[in-house]
């Protein structure tokens, strides 16, 4: 039931806050911010009829690390463990009074990004801090003036990303989730493919926000295996309808059933996919999917 799954990962919140605080006892390190969404938390867990709490907990964990000329520099990563964290990331914000605005914003895309694709569904807060430790520092001196990035801070904004994400799932049998994927793609206008059978493969690409919304409830579901085998981003100028349908390379997302055979039906005939990938100028996925080079 789902209030198993809220208790569950209210546990797991838990012991990881007393883990933090067990490995950084001084509030220069770690402090939570807001005491009472922990006490409530608490209270949640110990007495299994309470309230759902009704703010997430939040706090702050400050990493010193040194920059390449041996200085030290101190970054602060401001969190908060959404309910239904770890099924879904925690919400970071890294910030450091030596990084531009524009230095800012990829370092936190690209500690999104390297989250969403290692850790769906577990605990992930120590590998966060060690992640910002490790690179970090590499943010300050990155010159994105050459990058679309910095065009200015007021047409920023303006740079869409084009993402083409490629799901991999342990099997995609059931009816339901079929249906969802096909609503939610044609709901989020993500054009992309979905393989049902064994292993279940599922391609959306669109806006970046509407690809990450899909992502999102997708992996909500409860599935045997689901991760993100691999991310594509483009940043379009602009951005306008005309630019993103050039990037796409699918029709509106459908089901794509290739052959099937095996006593179920379900084992789909891969040499088809192959074929069919590579039509797309895709052939590369394949190895990353399955590990062997397609033909």
């Amino acid at each position: 039931t789902t209030e198993m799954a809220n208790q569950e990962e209210a546990e797991i919140q838990i012991s990881e806050l007393d883990l933090l605080s067990s490995m950084f006892p001084y509030e220069e390190e770690f402090a939570v911010t807001d005491q009472l969404a922990l006490a409530e938390l608490k209270h949640y867990v110990e007495n299994e009829s309470a309230e759902m709490p009704s703010s997430k907990v939040q706090f702050i964990l400050n990493v010193k690390t040194e920059v390449p000329n041996a200085s030290m520099v101190e970054f602060s990563m401001a969190c908060a463990l959404p309910f239904k964290y770890p099924a879904v990331l925690p919400e970071i914000t890294v910030r450091s009074s030596l990084l531009s605005r524009s230095q800012q914003i990829l370092l936190n895309s690209d500690l999104k990004t390297y989250l969403m694709q290692n850790f769906s569904g577990e605990p992930c807060m120590l590998s966060a801090r060690e992640w910002v430790k490790d690179h970090a520092a590499a943010y300050i001196d990155k010159d994105l003036s050459s990058s679309s990035m910095t065009v200015s801070d007021a047409t920023q904004s303006e740079v869409t990303m084009f993402t083409r994400l490629w799901i991999y799932s342990h099997h995609i049998y059931n009816k339901q989730k079929r249906k969802n994927i096909i609503d939610w793609a044609k709901e989020l206008s993500l054009s992309g493919f979905c393989m049902p059978g064994k292993p279940g493969v599922v391609c959306v690409e669109g806006l970046q926000s509407s690809c990450e919304e899909f992502w999102s409830r997708i992996r909500r579901l409860t599935w045997k295996r689901i991760l993100i085998r691999h991310r594509e981003d483009v940043s379009l100028e602009g951005g306008g309808h005309a630019e993103i349908q050039k990037q796409r390379k699918f029709s509106p997302l459908e089901e794509k059933c290739f052959d099937a055979h095996g006593a179920r039906g379900n084992h789909m005939d891969l040499g088809q996919l192959y074929h069919f990938l590579e039509e797309k100028g895709c052939a590369d996925i394949f190895q990353m999917y399955f590990g062997v080079e397609g033909h």
